[in-house]
């Protein structure tokens, strides 16, 4: 039996990766959760793929910290017609230090190079 998608809203600003809907089902992770760390972000950093950015709130408890990353590509840098495509959710056990490089499962990382070099050839040259 086929993985089955989470179905989220057809919106004009959000754009969501099959690979993005994969992994809200995978974290348990909502749609509403993941705009929302894109709107008010407790860090910022550069993604991993060209012209991403990873976005991350901190979330779980004292005791069991964790923190939910989000990363996705601005399309269009006019106000008026801008779109947010939503890459890859996924939630890091534990909390990592500002700077350091993302810290993306193997997995997850796998997923977005092929999916990249499906997409773009720019991309295979940079990897």
């Amino acid at each position: 039996m086929a993985p089955q998608l989470l179905s989220v809203k057809k919106d004009s600003f959000f754009s969501w990766t099959n690979h993005a809907q994969n992994k809200l089902l995978q974290y348990n992770l909502s749609e509403s959760r993941v705009k929302r760390i894109i709107r008010n972000p407790g860090r910022i950093e550069a993604g991993i793929a060209p012209n991403t950015i990873a976005a991350m709130q901190k979330a779980g408890s004292k005791k069991h910290p964790y923190e939910i990353w989000v990363m996705y590509e601005i399309k269009s840098q006019k106000l008026k017609n801008k779109k947010i495509i939503i890459i890859s959710a996924w939630k890091y056990p534990g909390i990592t230090k500002p700077g350091e490089p993302i810290p993306i499962p193997p997995d997850i990382f796998e997923e977005i190079m092929i999916s990249l070099e499906k997409t773009s050839p720019k991309a295979k040259s940079e990897r």
